[in-house]
C-alpha cells in the first residue's frame, strides 16, 4: 500500500471517529471543544509525523537512485577506458 493512501486512510478513520464521538457522546459545549482541541492537536501531530515519514522515505530513495547514477557513471568511465586502451 503506498504512503498517499495509508495517510488518506488514516485521516478518514480519525475524521470518522471524531464525528462518531461528539455524536454519540453527549457533553457540555465547553467539554466538546476542549475534546475537539484535542483531537486537532493529534490530527496534527499524526499528519506531521506521516509527512516526515513520507519526506524520508522519499529522500532515502533519491539518495540511493543518486549513489547508483554514480556507480553507473563509475562503470561506464572504467568501460570506456579499457575498450580505448584495447584498440
Amino acid at each position: 500500500m503506498s504512503t498517499g493512501k495509508v495517510v488518506v486512510a488514516l485521516l478518514a478513520g480519525i475524521a470518522a471517529g471524531a464525528a462518531l464521538g461528539i455524536l454519540f457522546a453527549p457533553a457540555k459545549g465547553s467539554e466538546t471543544r476542549k475534546g475537539l482541541t484535542g483531537k486537532g492537536e493529534e490530527l496534527k501531530e499524526s499528519i506531521k509525523e506521516k509527512f516526515n515519514e513520507f519526506l524520508d522515505d522519499i529522500s532515502e530513495k533519491y539518495d540511493n537512485v543518486d549513489i547508483d547514477m554514480d556507480d553507473m557513471s563509475a562503470d561506464a568511465k572504467t568501460d570506456k577506458k579499457t575498450k580505448t586502451a584495447g584498440v
